[in-house]
């Protein structure tokens, strides 16, 4: 009986021994990289963290993290408070900067949740926390992020002991930034751009953003508005904090912001349409909560502009990110002007840009007539 090659017989003995332990290590990966990540999670500073499953897909060059959580670790008592939690995250290899040399990840988060608690999550810890958790995606995917997305995102800020407990939350939201590495377009002062959108209680809100986020400073052009909010699904929040509810009334937004060189500058425009403070709803309260209400409802009425029924002002903040300034009394004068003189436009104005920067501003000495009647308007409608 005749033998095989030997040497044909030992490739492919050797072969099969790659291809077998291949196997076995695309096999074992995932529970390699399950333990790996949820020890990190277990051992960050002030929090918890978890993650159910991992999912690699070797062709895409991606891998899933399925049904996390991090949890906020209160070290003395040992309880968590809820932080972040997401169905998945999709981390994977762009291609097409891969053909131009440009070896970068992309980011995809389906149904996150984003919790801030109050006296659990205080606002001067969001820095630190988004640091921690960009460190952590970092140690999973040691690549630079050249688009991050969002599908189907909340953010809650919950506060447990106020009376009525409180829930306020923006839900739907879709967020899309691009080219955050300048991969693609190295030669534009803003080449990475951001836009989101979501729903706020029946209305809409949305968001535009051109950024530089290799820049040394913050160095960004932004405007974002949200329309028909209903004040009446925020009724908790009024009881809670304003000891008032509201009948009546829809909600509006509108801002603009640009920065450079460590300065910024721009303006945000709150408009309440068709308020309604004290009602037929209201019979049953207390006298001085009746008191209180018509008095709440009285400012509103002197402060409403007839004709637009509504109640609106413009606050301008500028300055240095270490040194911001709000320009309050411009904000009464913005008051004012919509009550009596012109409504403000329900809408972004388009004024603010990077170019408005560079621009040379003189101290404001108008006097207060000057500032009520603003000649720049007059200006804006002969045009």
């Amino acid at each position: 009986m005749a033998l095989g090659n030997p040497f044909r017989n030992k490739k492919f003995r050797i072969f099969s021994i790659v291809i077998g332990v291949l196997v076995l290590i695309r096999l074992l990966l995932p529970y390699i990289l399950l333990h790996y990540a949820n020890k990190s999670l277990a051992t960050m500073s002030d929090y918890y963290g978890h993650i159910e499953d991992i999912d690699l897909s070797i062709y895409r060059g991606a891998y899933q993290i399925n049904d996390m959580y991090l949890n906020r670790l209160d070290e003395k008592s040992n309880k968590q408070t809820e932080f972040f939690k997401t169905r998945n995250i999709d981390l994977a290899i762009e291609w097409k900067p891969l053909f131009k040399g440009t070896v970068v990840g992309q980011l995809m988060f389906d149904s996150p949740t984003l919790i801030f608690t109050k006296n659990k999550t205080e606002l001067d810890d969001v820095q630190k926390d988004t640091n921690d958790f960009r460190k952590l995606l970092k140690d999973f995917m040691p690549l630079k992020v050249n688009k991050f997305e969002i599908r189907n995102g909340s953010i809650h800020y919950i506060d447990p002991n106020s009376t009525p407990k409180l829930d306020i939350f923006l839900t739907d939201s879709y967020v899309l930034a691009q080219n955050l590495t300048n991969a693609d377009e190295a030669a534009n002062k803003l080449p990475a751009t951001v836009n989101a959108r979501a729903n706020v209680y029946t209305g809409t809100m949305v968001l535009n953003m051109k950024l530089n986020p290799l820049a040394d400073d913050p160095t960004f052009d932004l405007n974002a508005e949200i329309k028909n909010s209903n004040l009446v699904l925020l009724n908790d929040f009024f009881k809670a904090y304003g000891h008032f509810d509201i009948n009546k009334g829809n909600f509006g937004l509108y801002t603009e912001f640009a920065a450079n060189k460590g300065k910024f500058k721009g303006y945000v425009k709150p408009i309440i349409k068709d308020l309604d403070v004290l009602g037929p709803e209201d019979r049953k309260d207390s006298f001085f909560q009746k008191v209180w209400e018509a008095l709440a409802g009285g400012v509103s009425k002197v402060l409403e502009n007839p004709k637009k029924d509504q109640v609106a002002t413009k606050v301008a903040i500028e300055g240095s990110f270490e040194n911001p300034r709000t320009r309050t009394i411009d904000a009464v004068f913005e008051l004012l002007r919509n009550a009596f003189i012109r409504a403000l436009v329900p809408s972004v104005d388009n004024q603010i840009s990077l170019n408005s920067l560079k621009e040379v501003e003189s101290e404001d000495k108008r006097n207060f007539f000057q500032k009520l009647f603003n000649k720049k308007d007059k200006e804006k409608d002969k045009k």
